[in-house]
């Protein structure tokens, strides 16, 4: 029997509707919302409404993109969470609404769990193997062991890495989002040249909040001296930073590989797209004969394609929930 599901994903600013059929992606449309760049960070009730106006025409351009009809729909899917709350009802809503309307079984999907799963899309690593997934509001290093069974081994214990790289180029001036800028930027700096320290925290978790306290200290000290220091020094800065957060990110990835045993290490997430994170990333694995795997970059950010395959193996188990389903904020994998 054919398996032929629509994936709703509106975890956060962006929404997406996907259609997957027996575990290949058919069609993967996201719609972006750039209000939020006037304000320097995603503001949840304009995000909310944003979901409420793109919703419908992204499932409709979904449909047409795959060349599937409603009547062919397996089953509806969608991210109960973690996430912004708002954000989450629009799409739960949608795909409740949507699947009582056409008597369609509908799964629920944990937003974490599927950033790892997106790796199965195109991919598919052997088990076990570790993950690394670091996005805007997410760094976990996760144990995965099967399709549906992970175990979260290391976590960030305030800030994550995105908000590590979003805050640090709002120091520094840089517009919303600050993450690609930065890396941009550190490519034409020397990353040698302004040294920031790395907290030290136990086990295979993470801590960034010291080092945005470390930046916003030293740029306060230097443009005291010298009001256009950032503008002036603005590549290495960038590249001493971005340095800093990478070596934070590989360093307890190898740790917790090492730890546990595994030659696959993965990386997802938003964040996935640094490119000093991805070549550190796959000169780690080089260097110790492990494997590594990156999903293509479509399905790195928060995208409904990842939703898609986490509920097709779901499908495959019989793990449906029912109408009473309601969003998580906070939803551990």
């Amino acid at each position: 029997m054919s398996v032929t599901i629509l994936a709703i994903e509106s975890s956060c600013d962006d929404t997406s509707a996907a259609i997957i059929k027996d575990a290949k992606i058919l069609a993967n449309l996201t719609a972006t919302q750039a209000i939020h760049q006037q304000w320097g960070g995603v503001v949840p009730e304009l995000a909310s409404r944003a979901h409420q106006q793109n919703i419908v025409p992204v499932v409709d351009a979904a449909f047409k993109k795959a060349n599937i009809l409603p009547e062919e729909l397996s089953a509806v899917a969608f991210t109960r969470g973690p996430g912004l709350i708002g954000s989450l009802l629009v799409g739960v809503s949608f795909a409740k609404a949507y699947a009582l309307a056409r008597n369609l079984p509908l799964i629920e999907v944990n937003h974490m769990q599927a950033h790892v799963l997106a790796h199965f899309i195109d991919n598919h690593p052997q088990f076990p193997f570790l993950c690394l997934t670091v996005s805007g509001g997410h760094t976990q290093l996760v144990l995965v062991k099967n399709f549906l069974e992970m175990e979260v081994v290391g976590e960030t214990l305030d800030d994550a890495a995105g908000e590590a790289f979003d805050k640090t180029a709002k120091l520094l001036a840089l517009p919303y989002p600050g993450g690609p800028l930065m890396d941009k930027y550190a490519q034409l700096g020397n990353a040698e040249r302004f040294l920031f320290p790395e907290p030290q925290v136990a086990d295979f978790n993470f801590s960034f909040s010291g080092l945005k306290t470390s930046v916003l200290y030293f740029l306060q000290r230097e443009v005291k001296r010298n009001p256009l220091f950032a503008a002036e020094n603005m590549n290495d800065l960038c590249a001493g930073i971005q340095k800093t957060i990478v070596d934070i990110l590989v360093k307890k990835t190898i740790k917790a590989a090492t730890h546990f045993g595994v030659n696959e290490i993965a990386l997802a997430g938003g964040v996935s797209a640094n490119s000093e994170l991805r070549q550190r990333f796959e000169q780690a694995g080089k260097d110790r004969g492990w494997k590594t795997h990156i999903p293509a970059f479509e399905y790195c950010t928060d995208n409904a394609a990842m939703i898609a395959i986490a509920a097709h193996y779901k499908f495959l188990r019989n793990e449906f929930c029912t109408q009473q389903a309601e969003p998580l904020a906070r939803y551990e994998i």
